[in-house]
């Protein structure tokens, strides 16, 4: 259930875990309670209305979520999106009085908007707190309430259980991660990792595949072997192992997650091994007309490819 001591909610961002996300919420909150919605895309607001017409309002503009809700959650593309919603729209969340109110977003971004976003609200509403906290979890977790959030506060915040009671209607598992913009951080540290395994784990079933090795039995193999990893167990890559393996983040989205891990490690003087090599491959996979926008298992197929577009 959601928390009690709320009365109005609000979500900006209606789009593949956004649509979701706020039917659980909805779906969960109490008698008195009440969800605002809004997103450009007239249509996704208006199913989303139709879901739960008791408990869920159309708005006309972000400025009019935030007149009438007291905890807000945005969920947007990109940081571009996320400081035009925040910031720099006519109509934006903060060009109406934010006192008292809890935001949370929940996209992912580069943490230097994150931060940007963050003071600004520090600035103009000393007493406003602003968290971000991407997930993780893909579309079918959205849709399932079982994704997990990247909190950025400490364990210490007193906010802390009302988030957990909060955001645990849309998810199974929410972390606090230690401070402002260490969620966004987190959360990008991941995905590079989710990214470079998913190119690994390609090469090495298509090697296998390659010498002869049945992909039923390397399936096998690696879950028994050292190499076992969650993209292979729940996500594999060679279609037809996994006959009901969820949809992961497409490739277009993981190529923007991987792109703001490796600006995030440039800009930290870290420097990873296969940062660039990965973001090339995303890249090139996502150039790609056959794999454009499919879902990010596909760079099995993309990984196959080069080898049969290789010049004789």
């Amino acid at each position: 259930m959601a928390s009690s001591s709320i009365r109005s909610f609000g979500f900006v961002g209606l789009g593949l875990m956004g649509k979701p996300m706020s039917m659980n919420l909805a779906s969960k909150m109490e008698d008195h309670q009440h969800l605002y919605i809004y997103d450009l895309a007239k249509s996704v607001v208006s199913e989303v209305c139709e879901s739960n017409p008791q408990r869920i309002t159309r708005c006309q503009s972000a400025k009019e979520v935030a007149e009438k809700a007291d905890f807000i959650i945005t969920m947007l593309p990109e940081g571009k999106h996320v400081k035009t919603v925040y910031i720099d729209g006519a109509i934006n969340l903060c060009s109406t009085d934010l006192s008292g109110k809890t935001l949370v977003d929940c996209s992912t971004i580069d943490a230097a908007t994150t931060l940007l976003v963050k003071n600004h609200i520090k600035q103009h509403f000393p007493d406003t707190p602003f968290y971000d906290a991407p997930v993780s979890g893909g579309t079918v977790g959205a849709i399932k309430a079982t994704i997990a959030f990247f909190l950025d506060c400490s364990e210490a915040d007193q906010n802390l259980p009302l988030l957990q009671a909060i955001l645990g209607t849309m998810g199974k598992e929410i972390i606090p991660c230690g401070g402002p913009s260490l969620g966004i951080v987190s959360k990008l540290c991941n995905n590079y990792l989710s990214g470079s395994i998913t190119i690994a784990s390609s090469e090495a079933f298509d090697m296998g595949i390659r010498a002869g090795v049945d992909p039923k039995v390397l399936y096998k193999v690696f879950g028994a072997g050292t190499g076992q990893n969650t993209i292979v167990d729940k996500w594999c890559p060679v279609p037809g192992i996994v006959p009901e393996a969820p949809s992961s983040k497409g490739i277009q989205l993981m190529l923007k997650d991987y792109t703001l891990a490796t600006q995030m490690a440039d800009s930290l003087e870290s420097r990873p091994v296969l940062g660039q090599a990965g973001l090339e491959a995303w890249r090139e996979a996502s150039d790609d007309s056959r794999f454009y926008d499919l879902d990010s298992r596909m760079m099995y197929q993309y990984i196959k490819s080069r080898a049969e577009d290789k010049p004789s």
